[in-house]
């Protein structure tokens, strides 16, 4: 699901995020665990991370505290309804573009109709 607000880094986290919270409004995860469902090669560092997941908290998807367990750094989120309903605004977005091409085709269709039409009765 690509949102056009977002960029590709930031979908790939909202993505990871978004699945991670298995449908629940409140979770931890930690950086490692975050990390493994991101796609490989995309240069996730810890800081980087951080940086995503602040942005994505200011955009009104989720509110995002860095705290420890165990010694060991986790991040508590706590999603908003942006970040419940990140999946769907996709699947509409998606939606939207389709029938935006099956509307332009339609018309292709139409024009090309069209003009066989008047090239047959000048003809």
């Amino acid at each position: 699901m690509i949102s056009d607000r977002l960029n590709r880094r930031e979908n790939e986290v909202m993505n990871a995020v978004f699945e991670l919270s298995g449908g629940k409004e409140r979770f931890l995860v930690s950086p490692g665990e975050l990390a493994a469902v991101l796609p490989s090669g995309g240069g996730y560092d810890e800081a980087a991370l951080g940086r995503t997941l602040r942005s994505l908290s200011l955009d009104g998807y989720f509110d995002f505290v860095e705290s420890e367990r165990k010694g060991e750094p986790v991040y508590v989120i706590h999603m908003r309804e942006a970040g419940l309903g990140y999946r769907r605004s996709g699947r509409q977005r998606r939606r939207a573009v389709m029938f935006r091409w099956g509307v332009a085709a339609v018309g292709a269709v139409i024009t090309f109709l069209v003009g066989l039409l008047l090239r047959a009765l000048f003809s």
